[in-house]
């Protein structure tokens, strides 16, 4: 097994959030970026071309999903996963239809981010579903 490491985006409107988020995918080496908006992700995405985003659905001036759209064109082969204190079944419907690799609710809960960030860096990302909703 290969440990990975990676370009990360982090997309979320609210500063705590991309803070919380950066402290952790740096606890395992990766490169971090971070976007407070749809927009904002999508020129960070032709520009430094990350492997993982973490993307926030509701934004101001573009939200995630339409972003997930998007970026689904410039960067097919990008893993996003979509955060959301709005989860849905259709948003999360939505999101896996656009290619994100799950939905994680928000507030999420650390240790489940953390196993996912890990399984992400030893390329294992058959691990990191909890649940057939594919939802953490």
């Amino acid at each position: 097994m290969r440990r990975e490491t990676f370009d990360v985006l982090i997309v979320d409107d609210q500063p705590g959030v991309r803070y919380l988020l950066e402290i952790l995918v740096r606890e395992f080496g990766h490169r971090v970026h971070t976007a407070e908006n749809g927009l904002v992700a999508i020129e960070k995405v032709r520009q430094i071309h990350p492997q993982v985003i973490f993307m926030d659905v509701r934004m101001p001036l573009m939200d995630g999903l339409e972003a997930l759209r998007r970026i689904r064109r410039i960067a097919p082969d990008t893993i996003v996963i979509i955060m959301t204190a709005y989860i849905s079944e259709q948003t999360r419907e939505q999101a896996l239809k656009n290619g994100a690799l799950c939905c994680m609710a928000k507030p999420f809960d650390i240790e489940k981010v953390k196993a996912l960030i890990q399984d992400l860096t030893w390329n294992q990302k058959q691990n990191y579903f909890w649940g057939e909703s594919y939802v953490i």
